[in-house]
């Protein structure tokens, strides 16, 4: 029986090429590899031709892209003969709305705020305003309303199959209410006929369902069955005549029609002020659900509790936590939901992570019974930790000079939060401050802070707010929480220049939810307010950090990952194990990642861009260089250069990260394009997403295909590829630490597919290829021989040798690593650097020691190194090392080959 708690998990990113039935067929790789559980990517029924999986349009139906019932039960079966778990990424939090897949989405289309599916989307739906009746925002058009009608790209049909009208914008469905079928068949009967067959037989459906006895919900599928049978499909196409929109009595009717809906259709731009629906972040096609809503609950996890009560399931990786309600409520359902379906995982256990963000130094908050969050702050513990300090100070000054811009990480960031705040999430920044002039005028005491106050005031606070959210409830603000606000409100207060500085009394008492404890203020709706802020600062911090700040600031662009502090320094060994020591005693069973879908570069790309930190002197002269020789391919533009210094050195980097090793083909050129459209556009500087400026872009472009061009750019295509090779060696080596770090520390590791092998891959899409599982394969039958892999180090046989071999190991020694304690063990100066711990569990002990800062005993990565020597504090009598299979004693260990060690001692191996 596959144990609760993974030994390791294997991120497998299923796609229509690559469904159930191909992931079933790889199972015997998984099991020979070594990982417990497959964790895959969503795979409930998702929007046509989704790439990932998260726009979910029915929670209760498998993808028929992926393989549908009969393709999961190939898996299933597959990984039960092989005793492996199944962990599904599910998303509580949204759905994918808009065009014509999501049923619950179209139902309160037609019925508005009537439709039993109303509950379930989260709707400010008074939100609209100038509108007689309440509604949803639809920013859907390609161009203004107006335009889109006059222009015949709004059309209503009829569905002969359902009975039933619509409303159609190219891809998109906008049902009728039914309670306007009336008035539609006797407009379309008048003009295709009135004394004709057809028309009498119409008229008499709805007959019945005059104004004043409109059809009701239940009502309706009678309604359109009899239109279904009416035969007048041909007859209601010709009457429709009456409601097209290029003649100017059609387009009249069609719009009095439309604004009769329970939605007000809009141009796309008008999202960036009106929108009244949540979203995820600031997708308009991805609406944020309720499941804090009992029935909605219930609905979202019918097949996930089948799914669990059939052994089908393990464990759940929860996406976006962050963006629900209440996330430890939720929790506490899904652990109740589990309970119930299937009591005997009370004994074998069931899986349970985040997806949740967590700063640095920032502790794991009371999100209920979970095992953990899905990595990100292990993977920049990693990184810090193999990071050379020394290097970094020259790095920051390279990096200033180079591009002129002397601008503090935290300066950076906090312009491109105000950027976000005023453009991409200013619908929903609205919404909040509305709200909050509504709970100060029901009181005396603050009737007089007008809305205008109020939203300069909570815009400074939330500018001030240093993590993603708090998670105060109506009943309870932790401790934590309260620090972060008062700590926030206080810097707020001290900043504000304004005539009211009370203000902030009374937006504290908001924030925490204290105004709502018997203090004569609106308790629903100051509960509203807080749990709504606290929705809200999450995608702010996303968009503005990861989005934004990050491809704005390019010091160590390795640091620039989910969860990290792009101007840290390095750890040191003390301050590494003081981490870790944390991590066991916070989230023991989280997962470790190196790689996932959402970071930034592959996990050996990050590990080669670190390396420049060990050469600085060497990177300053050849990106001087290297910008001498491609000046020719830059303009100025307007006063301003094209492509801007900190793009050129964004790119830079970029390139040492992925470099192929050969001459640049036509594909790897068209990859790193693709990479610095997506950065430019993230940096929302030169351009952006919803404003791009086509003419940057361009020369964006051009600079990538003139400087990766032999025949205009062989000197620096020579160049680049000669410290390239340089850091690729380094970064191996770094590569191997970080691999055999992530197999050993406390926590679950988790390889991201492919990775096996060397991932120099680049920011999503491009680490979402498909993978070459035949080459992985034909290496199952390759044993550990380290000499010949350190020779090849290039091809990632080492790499793979290690994963397999320490899996092996972990499999064997489960309980070690679940279980064991974790602590730093001390090392001597030597000609080597590196760091080592120990994880002790009853009679087992385990000492791991992982080499770092390798340029000195690489000639500055021009050699690969025949063995390192550690001296350890303490004798390794009766140790035997795991990766060479040979005993080991005294104080002095040789890491031939690799620059790791994994010495045990205890019960047999």
């Amino acid at each position: 029986m596959t144990n609760a708690v993974p030994c390791a998990t294997y991120r497998l990113q299923l796609t229509q090429r690559f469904g159930f039935r191909e992931a079933a067929a790889l199972v015997p790789y998984l099991k020979s590899l070594g990982v417990s559980h497959l964790y895959a990517s969503p795979f409930l029924a998702a929007r046509p031709g989704s790439t990932h999986g998260y726009d979910i349009v029915d929670h209760n139906r498998l993808s028929e892209e992926l393989g549908g019932e009969a393709g999961f039960e190939a898996l299933s079966a597959a990984l039960k003969d092989a005793d492996i778990g199944l962990i599904l990424d599910f998303v509580p939090n949204h759905m994918g709305v808009g065009y014509s897949d999501n049923a619950w989405w179209l139902d309160v289309l037609e019925w508005g705020q009537k439709s039993p599916h109303a509950p379930s989307f989260d709707i400010d739906w008074q939100g609209l305003p100038y509108r007689h009746k309440p509604g949803v925002l639809l920013p859907i058009l390609g161009r203004p309303y107006g335009e889109a009608l006059q222009n015949g790209d709004i059309a209503l049909r009829f569905d002969e199959t359902a009975g039933s009208f619509a409303a159609w914008y190219f891809e998109h469905k906008l049902p009728i209410n039914p309670q306007r079928y009336a008035e539609i068949v006797r407009t379309i009967v008048a003009a295709a006929g009135a004394d004709t067959g057809e028309g009498r037989r119409l008229l008499a459906v709805v007959e019945p369902y005059r104004e004043r006895q409109a059809p009701s919900c239940r009502d309706t599928p009678a309604l359109k069955a009899a239109l279904a049978q009416a035969d007048g499909a041909a007859f209601i196409a010709r009457g429709l005549a009456a409601y097209d929109a290029r003649t100017e009595s059609g387009r009249a009717m069609l719009h009095r029609l439309l604004e009769r809906q329970a939605y007000h259709l809009a141009f796309w731009r008008v999202a960036f002020s009106a929108i009244n629906y949540r979203r995820f972040f600031d997708i308009n096609d991805l609406a944020g659900v309720r499941p804090e809503h009992p029935a909605t609950f219930a609905a979202m996890h019918r097949l996930v509790a089948r799914l669990i009560a059939d052994g089908a399931l393990q464990g759940l990786r929860l996406d976006h936590v962050d963006g629900l309600r209440d996330p430890a409520q939720y929790v506490r359902r899904l652990r109740e939901l589990v309970r119930r379906v299937r009591p005997q995982t009370r004994a074998d256990g069931f899986y349970v992570v985040v997806e949740k963000i967590l700063g640095p130094h920032e502790s794991l908050p009371p999100l209920g019974d979970i095992d953990g969050t899905t990595g990100y702050e292990r993977l920049n513990v990693i990184s810090r930790g193999l990071l050379d300090g020394e290097g970094v100070g020259a790095l920051d000054r390279i990096w200033r000079e180079f591009s002129d811009d002397n601008r503090r990480f935290d300066d950076i960031a906090r312009e491109a939060k105000a950027r976000v705040l005023d453009t991409m999430l200013a619908s929903e920044f609205t919404v909040l401050a509305r709200a909050l002039g509504r709970i100060a005028a029901g009181h005396v005491s603050t009737r007089d802070y007008t809305v205008g106050r109020l939203q300069a005031a909570l815009r400074s606070y939330v500018l001030e707010f240093p993590v993603y959210r708090t998670y105060v409830t109506a009943t309870r603000t932790a401790e934590a929480d309260r620090k972060l606000i008062d700590a926030a409100i206080a810097r707020t207060r001290a900043s504000w220049g304004g005539p009211d500085p009370g203000i902030f009394e009374f937006l504290h008492g908001c924030v925490t939810g204290d105004l709502a404890r018997g203090r004569g203020y609106s308790a629903p709706r100051i509960r509203t307010f807080a749990t709504k802020l606290q929705q809200f600062t999450g995608p702010l911090m996303a968009k503005s950090l990861e989005d934004t700040a990050f491809y704005r600031y390019h010091r160590l662009i390795a640091l620039n990952e989910v969860g990290g502090e792009p101007s840290a320094g390095a750890l040191t060994p003390e301050e590494f194990h003081a981490e870790q020591t944390r991590l066991l005693r916070e989230q023991r069973d989280g997962l470790v990642a190196t790689a996932t879908h959402d970071t930034k570069r592959g996990e050996d790309a990050r590990m080669r861009i670190l390396a420049l930190a060990e050469i600085p002197d060497d990177w300053r002269e050849a990106v001087t260089g290297w910008a001498s020789l491609n000046a020719r391919f830059t303009h100025q533009v307007n006063g301003g250069r094209w492509p801007s210094a900190a793009h050129e050195y964004m790119l830079y980097q970029t390139l040492i990260g992925a470099w192929p090793g050969q001459l640049p083909d036509a594909g790897f050129v068209e990859r790193v394009q693709a990479f610095a459209l997506k950065a430019v556009r993230e940096g929302k500087e030169q351009t952006s997403w919803t404003n791009p400026n086509e003419a940057y872009e361009q020369a964006v472009a051009q600079f990538v295909a003139s400087i990766l061009d032999p025949a205009q750019s062989a000197d620096f295509i020579a160049s680049l590829s000669k410290l390239a090779g340089r850091t690729a060696l380094l970064g191996a080596l770094n590569s191997l630490s970080q691999t055999a770090l992530k197999l050993t520390l406390p926590g679950v590791p988790d390889i991201f597919q492919g990775t096996e092998l060397w991932d120099l891959s680049m920011v999503d899409p491009d680490n979402r290829r498909p993978v070459d599982f035949a080459t992985r394969r034909s290496l199952l039958a390759d044993r550990a021989d380290w000499a010949g892999c350190a020779r090849d180090w290039r091809d990632g046989r080492i790499k793979f040798a290690l994963i397999r071999t320490l899996l092996d190991f972990r499999r064997r020694h489960a309980a070690l690593f679940r279980e064991g304690s974790y602590t730093g063990v001390p090392l001597d100066p030597g000609p080597a650097s590196g760091m080592a711990f120990a994880r002790k569990f009853r009679g087992d002990r385990l000492l791991v020691v992982v080499g770092h800062h390798f340029a000195a005993a690489t000639g500055g990565g021009r050699r690969w190194p025949d063995s390192f020597e550690i001296a350890f504090r303490e004798r390794l009598d009766g140790y035997r090392d795991v990766l060479r299979d040979r005993p080991v004693g005294g104080r002095t260990v040789r890491l031939d080959d690799l620059p790791v060690g994994v010495y045990w001692r205890g019960r047999s191996i």
